[in-house]
């Protein structure tokens, strides 16, 4: 019970802030009309009930004008009445009450899921929670593995699923209180071993039903497991694919396809065994269904049958008995038809919940006041593991400069599993002093580099600088994202925001004048460009961005010396007034900065930020 309450708190944590939205007006007038038409659909299903009697009892009586009338017209009732509808009026209700009804569904799933798909995206993105999580140590990654389906096919199922199970939940609840008095009134009295039992039919429903869904949890348990781990593999094998896809040069250039295709079969053996496994759980849950299902069909005939072959009741009453007998017990039954979908559903919600919870503690750990609902879960501890339950490092604090300056204020930095980079430095960087630091490779220059962004999240101190618009932070390997080329120059400003014939001029300063005729195409550029020119065109970015601070780790390490010599002079010219901090490994690169400092890190130590003499200028 106690994970059951705990799944039921997820469903509504994940459920309940669309119809508290902006939209929760148009959301709750959707879902009150659809569950309006699937109620109709159930009261229509009561008029059946009751049509179904009179047809058999016309059919038994060799009645031709009223089988008639039941079938195209209306048949007035004994007494004064309600008249009987026709079966072509009631039909045709119905077809238009289930069209709407799943038409509205269907929108609302839409508005829904576009709504959830928003939130999710903006706090994934928001305060770098995405760039956390993709640094988590966690072997099992749970909460955190394949962001994208996630939100793309997890998403999805939850919205369509907890909607069609909940409005379909509801309804067989009516359709048990419409049929209970049904079945109370027409199943009569059965007397066993001296005691009467009254309404025995609605006692022999519940019973049946009691036994089934007993058995079928019993059963179908391991799917929920096993429902999650597919979400889970089918991603996985999914994303190995999407990896070689975007390397396939370097792939082809390293003769990797026996190593890649091992690493394919291997992810697809994952996908083949766990679906054996949910094949088999399915096979004896289908079993169990299906044999439920079959036996109901003709369970409540054979029940009733003594009263009809006894004379107490006709042929138009045995068929509406039957048919009460079969809505109540069906309706009472709806978690054993419905397990194969309750499983998907628990694990599409448990990776929902796993999911949010690592992005609220990746945003609580950036100083976001969401840190107390984070505490709170949105599980139990279990479910996300013990280490779900706590906030990762918040990391070095980035706090504006007011004088212009880059400072680092008792910076330690660290490796996610904890081993020390760089211990208590201190150092400032003034405005308008161009800066390169060296070191061995591992010492930690990278890891500065992104401090020094505000995005790594292991260690303590400070890092004071200018605001995030006046700088630019250029990796080795450039972003370039999905567009036109004029966009990917351009990123992360709108390329409607920068005239065409500028973008052209940055293009041809850094060497890619061969491109300009290009910048309108959409192509896959990241495969299109080598590692040089895509070095170039983020170059490119820097001229047309102008930031006051320009940090470049190993950002020219594609280009041959020449090249690399000709763009920092192309840099120190265009940008007079841009600060240079740069990354390197290159000692002809410290020529054109005017300081240097080298990052050491003895073995087993952590690192120390220090002075080093300048480099000869250049040679022009």
């Amino acid at each position: 019970m106690k994970k059951i309450r705990f799944f039921l708190r997820d469903v509504w944590r994940l459920s309940r802030p669309y119809f508290r939205s902006e939209e929760k007006w148009s959301a709750w007038i959707l879902l009150f009309s659809i569950i309006a038409l699937n109620l109709a659909m159930v009261g229509m299903n009561v008029v059946l009930n009751f049509w179904n009697r009179r047809f058999y009892n016309a059919l038994q009586a060799h009645d031709f004008h009223a089988f008639i009338q039941l079938l195209f017209t209306w048949q007035a009732s004994p007494g004064g009445g309600l008249p009987m509808p026709g079966f072509t009026e009631v039909v045709a209700v119905y077809i238009l009450v289930f069209v709407y009804a799943t038409y509205l569904n269907q929108w609302l799933q839409i508005r829904w899921r576009r709504w959830m798909t928003d939130q999710f995206l903006n706090e994934w993105l928001a305060d770098r929670a995405y760039y956390r999580i993709s640094l988590t140590t966690d072997e099992q990654a749970i909460g955190t593995d394949n962001p994208d389906q996630r939100i793309s096919d997890d998403l999805r199922d939850f919205v369509g699923t907890t909607l069609s199970l909940g409005v379909d939940f509801l309804s067989n609840i009516v359709s048990i209180f419409s049929f209970i008095g049904i079945l109370w009134s027409l199943s009569g009295d059965l007397t066993l071993w001296g005691v009467t039992i009254p309404g025995y039919m609605v006692w022999v429903a519940l019973i049946y039903a009691v036994i089934g869904t007993w058995v079928t949890h019993l059963i179908g348990r391991p799917l929920i497991g096993l429902r999650f781990r597919q979400q889970r593999v089918e991603a996985d094998f999914r994303y190995a694919l999407v990896r070689l896809r975007e390397n396939v040069e370097g792939v082809a250039l390293y003769g990797g396809e026996p190593e890649e295709r091992g690493n394919l079969v291997h992810r697809f053996h994952n996908v083949i065994t766990n679906w054996w496994g949910i094949m088999l759980q399915t096979k004896r849950l289908n079993a169990l269904v299906s044999g439920y299902g079959q036996v109901a069909v003709i369970f409540p005939f054979v029940v009733a049958a003594p009263r009809y072959f006894s004379g107490q009741i006709q042929l138009g009453g045995l068929t509406q008995t039957a048919g009460a007998f079969g809505q109540v017990q069906g309706s009472l039954s709806w978690f054993v038809n419905a397990y194969g979908t309750l499983a998907q559903w628990s694990a599409v919600v448990e990776r929902l919940s796993t999911f949010h919870r690592a992005i609220v503690l990746a945003r609580a750990a950036a100083g976001h006041k969401e840190a107390e609902a984070a505490m709170t879960g949105l599980g139990p501890a279990g479910r996300g593991g013990a280490a779900a339950n706590q906030p990762p490092p918040s990391g070095p604090v980035l706090v504006p400069a007011s004088d212009g300056s880059v400072r680092l204020d008792d910076l330690t930095l660290a490796l996610p599993r904890g081993e020390p980079l760089v211990a208590h430095a201190n150092l400032v960087l003034e405005p308008g002093v161009s800066v390169v630091v060296t070191g061995r490779s591992g010492s930690g220059k990278s890891t500065l580099f992104r401090a020094l962004a505000g995005i790594w999240p292991f260690g303590s101190g400070k890092v004071a600088r200018p605001p995030a618009d006046r700088c630019l932070f250029l990796p080795q390997r450039p972003y370039i994202p999905l567009g036109t080329l004029r966009h990917a120059v351009t990123y992360p400003l709108p390329p409607e925001t920068v005239p065409r014939d500028v973008v052209a001029a940055a293009l041809a300063d850094v060497g890619l004048d061969t491109l300009v005729d290009h910048l309108d195409q959409d192509r896959n550029w990241p495969q299109v460009l080598s590692g040089g020119e895509q070095q170039r065109l983020a170059l490119a970015r820097a001229l047309l961005a102008k930031p006051d601070w320009l940090f470049l780790d190993e950002a020219t390490a594609s280009l041959d010396p020449e090249a690399e010599r000709a763009l920092y002079r192309l840099l120190k010219e265009r940008l007079p007034g841009t600060t240079i901090v740069s990354i390197a490994h290159r000692p002809e690169l410290a020529a054109f900065h005017d300081q240097r400092l080298v990052l050491e890190r003895p073995n087993g130590h952590p690192g120390r930020i220090l002075a080093a003499a300048p480099a000869a200028s250049p040679a022009e």
